[in-house]
């Protein structure tokens, strides 16, 4: 197990933060797919969660930059920063488009996917809470696997929506627009699980 000088913890208090983010941010795009209305308000709420994910991966960068010794592998860092950063820039894309699309009312698969990305985020913010102190290994793990497990929900999800577009004569123009929004609703999960595999390395090469 490594100990931490006092002056390192911040990175993992600055990977809380992160991680919070995220999940705030998702639960944002949840209530937006849950209660669409006053939506370009519901936008703007994740487009400014998004930038605040932004601001907190450049002071992680900078820390990284002027810090001499850090708590783990500098490439874990900058992975577990740039990964929770991709969280909340797709779930500001995803957002964006529902807008910018202007689909209706959003899809039950739709609304299912959010709930599978707030699940996710939220596992991924007690992974991190325990983060700092490696003598909590197996409780760390058994959230990475919760993640890997929304994950596959998320992917079946995603399948069963684009089936559903097709098996329901839905016009040609609503079907682009909604496997776009798919997509990039699935990808989220999918940068929830890479978070968790660098989270897992984490604690495999320091227990």
């Amino acid at each position: 197990m490594f100990s931490l000088m006092p002056r390192e913890k911040v990175f993992f208090e600055l990977f809380n933060k992160s991680a919070a983010n995220a999940h705030a941010t998702a639960k944002a795009l949840q209530a937006l797919l849950e209660d669409f209305t006053d939506v370009d308000t519901k936008v703007q709420r994740i487009k400014d969660l998004e930038h605040a994910g932004d601001e907190i991966a450049h002071e992680i960068f900078d820390r990284l930059a002027k810090t001499f010794i850090t708590p783990l592998d500098r490439e874990d860092i900058h992975a577990i920063t740039s990964e929770l950063d991709n969280i909340t820039d797709m779930a500001d894309s995803a957002a964006s488009r529902l807008m910018l699309y202007k689909v209706g009312v959003p899809t039950d698969d739709a609304r299912a996917l959010g709930r599978v990305l707030v699940r996710a985020t939220g596992s991924l913010v007690e992974a991190f809470k325990l983060l700092d102190n490696l003598k909590n290994s197996e409780a760390i793990l058994k959230h990475c696997i919760d993640v890997h497990t929304q994950e596959n929900e998320g992917d079946r999800i995603n399948h069963h929506a684009l089936a559903a577009l097709f098996e329901n004569n839905t016009p040609p123009a609503d079907i682009i627009k909604w496997k776009d929004i798919y997509h990039i609703m699935e990808t989220a999960t999918d940068v929830c699980e890479d978070v968790a595999n660098v989270v897992h390395t984490v604690v495999v090469k320091n227990a």
